[in-house]
């Protein structure tokens, strides 16, 4: 007889015999359901809903005949597919050898995420797969679980014309704010929500409790490409699709919120090193930027960037632009940014052009009227926050955005050198990652790709679903009209603001010229040996260091900190102590650096090799000589010292 098996991919008919066991269907239905089906989780019910659920694994002895089924009766069939087991579960299967998935991709290369201070949510094997309860499996940094706790409320003071209750009263025109009040945001000329105040925006219309529902996650990434695992049982893209795994089409408007608010750099000095490249060599430059995150009061739950250090990579630099190299030491920069307490935070250019008016003046590029953010630095800027992920807890797959941002030195409308921060939006980042959109000569406007390659053959990786975006027009009323086959690039923007502290306080003090930034030989600029000597000359070889007051500073620089860490003298240890002296200047930590072996074994290298830190001339004989008058008595005395520590044996 013929039974029918009903379940989320369709109907299936089987043929059976009346004194077959329901254990014996198992192999039958396996050959009409998906491939990835978990056979001990198939279940069987006479209802489709709240019906008397059974597992086939649990009916080995009972026939088809005991149950009192007949031909053509209908039953409920239910399964779990083995990959969408819950993240983190020891019960399921290991985790593939090999590359993953496309959301673990960009552009056909794989994303590693690099982040160091939270603890990042177990890889997907499916770019559309969820975690059961990412609340307990992903574990954020500690100033998102900071401002998860608090409220964000505004409050307001009693309305004196208004208000018509006592002292302790409240009303209308004097309760507290949400986070998200547009009246509020509207009256400090707030752009964008931060990401707290819009998490919680949408949380209160995803999860209300007055409802008594299943709490679910407010967060969900957005998906641009076409999903490899369909149900439906056609072969994968680009062999076959259907509506269930095929993209829906993207309509772009501005993101109302930001990742971060705020960009604060610690101390001009550190814009000023970089500007310093630009105007010896009238090249662009672009850095790293190493600092921390903090909170930002002065937006509800604001989050801000606090820079403390620019590392400047491996880079070919031009006067119209530049081009990254090999970072090779990279990962060991984040271990020495990490043991002084910081983390990558984004990424900082110029783009300066000399007036040519010989008072510093520059000519203004970004304006209105042109661009602030090419589509070239945009899509940049897309693919260095898809290898900085954030960890959250509040989304469904573990992830959402990113707090990589991107900063501009270019000229002003006023002539004056200024920066600009931004970031791409989410959308950007995944149609980016989509292969969706690419930069075009214009640098005011986005291209959507076309599906065929250059050869005229369609694309065998890229699907390229419809786009569209919402403008005002002429009129003032919003239309939606066709990306295709350019948009402005404003849509993929989100602005955020930037300054200085009014007290600085950096971590990193070093006095003077400090230590020779990385990669700058064709400037003349190189990090040697006895270079490290000449930073610490103040300091008077090893007990010295500590005897003047900025002796403890000559060590207080990020970039001498990462050349002693590819010298490989000190143990990991005494890095992580030469870390926290050179960013707290803690006296004490100062003397038990002096103690150690490593620190000792660094100034015999340089004494050995005849770079030991020079002493300080005496008062008397700084005024017996006139300036660069060097006595012949002083080199034979200097050379007598050097002779005397050399022993023959």
């Amino acid at each position: 007889m013929i039974l029918r098996f009903r379940g989320p991919d369709g109907t299936h008919r089987i043929v059976v015999n009346p004194t077959d066991t329901f254990y014996s269907l198992v192999p039958k239905l396996q050959n009409v359901l998906p491939v990835k089906v978990d056979p001990a989780s198939i279940t069987v019910s006479n209802q489709p809903a709240n019906g008397d659920v059974r597992y086939l694994k649990d009916l080995k002895h009972i026939t088809i005949q005991q149950v009192g089924l007949s031909n053509g009766d209908i039953l409920f069939v239910g399964y779990k597919e083995q990959s969408t087991l819950s993240n983190g579960d020891g019960k399921g299967p290991p985790p593939p050898s090999h590359t993953l998935s496309s959301s673990n991709r960009l552009n056909g290369a794989p994303v590693i995420p690099s982040r160091d201070l939270p603890v990042l949510p177990p890889p997907q094997t499916s770019p559309s797969q969820t975690i059961k309860n990412p609340w307990e499996v992903v574990k954020q940094s500690p100033l998102d679980d900071k401002l998860d706790q608090q409220d964000g409320k505004i409050m307001r003071p009693k309305d004196q014309k208004m208000c018509r209750h006592g002292p302790r009263g409240m009303c209308d025109y004097c309760m507290p704010l949400e986070p998200f009040a547009p009246e509020y945001l509207a009256e400090k000329k707030i752009k964008h929500l931060s990401f707290h105040s819009y998490l919680r925006k949408i949380n209160s219309a995803t999860n209300k409790p007055e409802l008594k529902s299943s709490y679910m996650p407010p967060l969900s990434e957005p998906f641009y490409r076409v999903k490899p695992d369909c149900p439906s049982g056609h072969p994968p893209w680009p062999e076959g699709i259907c509506t269930k795994c095929q993209p829906s089409a993207i309509t772009l408007q501005p993101q109302p919120f930001r990742m971060v608010d705020h960009v604060e750099f610690a101390s001009p000095t550190i814009i000023d090193s970089l500007l310093n490249f630009w105007r010896r060599s009238g090249s662009q430059r672009i850095g790293f930027l190493y600092g921390r995150l903090e909170e930002y009061t002065e937006v509800p739950l604001g989050v801000k960037a606090v820079v403390e250090a620019i590392f400047e990579p491996p880079q070919a630099d031009e006067p119209d632009g530049v081009t990254l190299q090999e970072w090779e030491n990279e990962k060991e920069v984040d271990e020495v940014a990490c043991l002084c307490g910081m983390q990558k935070l984004g990424v900082i250019f110029t783009d300066l052009i000399d007036a040519g008016k010989a008072d510093g003046s520059v000519i203004c590029k970004r304006h209105i009227d042109s661009y602030f953010l090419s589509s070239l630095e945009v899509a940049f800027a897309a693919r260095l926050q898809a290898q900085h992920p954030k960890p959250t807890k509040w989304s469904d797959t573990g992830f959402f955005g990113s707090n990589f941002v991107t900063c501009v030195v270019s000229g002003d409308e006023d002539g004056r050198i200024a920066i600009s921060a931004f970031q791409a939006s989410n959308s950007a980042v995944e149609m980016i990652k989509a292969d969706i959109v690419e930069p075009s000569a214009d640098p005011s406007v986005m291209l959507v790709r076309e599906e065929e390659d250059t050869d005229g053959l369609p694309s065998k990786s890229r699907y390229i679903p419809e786009v569209f975006f919402r403008r005002i027009n002429e009129y003032g009323v919003s239309v939606q009209e066709n990306a295709k086959p350019s948009f402005p690039v404003e849509y993929l923007l989100a602005t955020l603001t930037h300054g200085f502290p009014s007290d600085p306080n950096p971590k990193f003090r070093v006095t003077g010229l400090g230590f020779p930034i990385e990669n700058r030989q064709v400037v003349g600029e190189s990090q040697e040996v006895k270079t490290v000597a000449k930073q610490l000359s103040a300091s008077d070889g090893s007990s010295g260091l500590l005897q003047r007051d900025d002796g403890i500073l000559a060590l207080s620089d990020f970039h001498l900190l990462c050349f002693l860490h590819g010298l490989g003298i000190l143990s990991k240890d005494e890095e992580a102590l030469l870390c926290r002296v050179a960013t707290t200047h803690d006296l004490g930590d100062g003397f038990q650096l002096l103690q150690t072996p490593g620190w000792a074994t660094l100034l015999a290298i340089l004494q050995e090799s005849g770079e030991r830190p020079p002493k300080r001339s005496s008062p008397s004989s700084l005024q017996s000589s006139s300036p660069g008058e060097v006595h012949a008595d002083d080199r034979s005395r200097s050379l007598a010292k050097r002779i005397k520590r050399i022993s023959l044996k």
